[in-house]
């Protein structure tokens, strides 16, 4: 099957909304757009029971279904001094004051725990860095299941930069990092079996280690610059593409629409 290669001059801009004149409780069939989406329906429904799923489609499953997820390249060091770096897309924010974000990491394959685990538990503290698109081939090979001992930042290509706080190393290449202490963590525990797979960590971000050239005049990460990778399932990695703004209603200027398109 022919791939083409990647598209180096595409970029995000932002566009309207898909549905620009939608109006408070419009079906989705009111547009051709919609109309073409319910006419899927037809085909039905699979139902899952996740008691009846191996791990395998449960994992095929929730990665193809749950998408994008945003990738995280988290750095971390050990008690002797050995430094890890590895990818992580079951990542997200949790609060923005104070600032929390979470991860979680499953086992090795031998239901061991993984060294980044491991090295998050010992109180030195780590660096989570966002991947972007210049150096993705860099941070996938960091997921090699290499044994303890060895420094995955030596086949990565990737460049140490120290941190204000923690031991660990920041990735240089990332143009936003956080310096991070552990504020939980937590074994997630099948409810059934008892098997214990997966490790839910919450960090709390002590720094910021923003590149200027991302930021925009307003201090916010600049979309288009950053070019931030994702995971979509399998070993699928997208872009971010085209944006469009929809802003949140506020009751106190739509009350009276809302209220009209909610009455019988």
């Amino acid at each position: 099957m022919y791939i083409p290669p990647f598209d180096t001059t595409s970029y995000s801009t932002t566009t309207q909304s898909p549905n620009p004149s939608w109006t408070y409780g419009q079906r989705v069939d009111a547009t051709p757009a919609g109309k073409d989406w319910l006419a899927g329906e037809s085909a039905g429904w699979n139902v899952y029971s996740t008691a009846e799923l191996d791990k395998t489609n449960l994992n095929k499953l929730l990665n193809s279904g749950v998408l994008p997820r945003p990738m995280a390249l988290i750095s971390t060091i050990s008690e002797d001094g050995i430094e890890n770096l590895a990818p992580f897309s079951w990542f997200n924010t949790v609060t923005n004051y104070p600032p929390v974000i979470s991860f979680a990491i499953n086992h090795n394959a031998t239901g061991s725990l993984k060294d980044t685990t491991t090295n998050l538990k010992n109180g030195q503290g780590f660096a989570v860095n966002i991947i972007s698109e210049a150096f993705v081939e860099n941070a996938n090979a960091t997921a090699v299941d290499a044994p303890p001992e060895f420094d995955e930042w030596a086949l990565s290509g990737l460049t140490k930069e120290k941190c204000v706080q923690i031991r660990a190393s920041r990735v240089k290449e990332s143009a936003f990092s956080m310096e991070c202490e552990l504020y939980k963590s937590i074994d997630i525990t099948h409810p059934v079996t008892g098997e214990h797979n997966s490790t839910l960590i919450l960090a709390h971000v002590k720094y910021f280690h923003v590149r200027k050239d991302m930021l925009t005049s307003r201090g916010a990460v600049d979309l288009t610059k950053f070019k931030p990778v994702a995971r979509v399932g399998d070993i699928s990695y997208a872009r971010v593409g085209d944006t469009y703004r929809i802003p949140v209603p506020s009751w106190a200027k739509e009350e009276a629409k809302i209220q009209e398109a909610a009455s019988p």
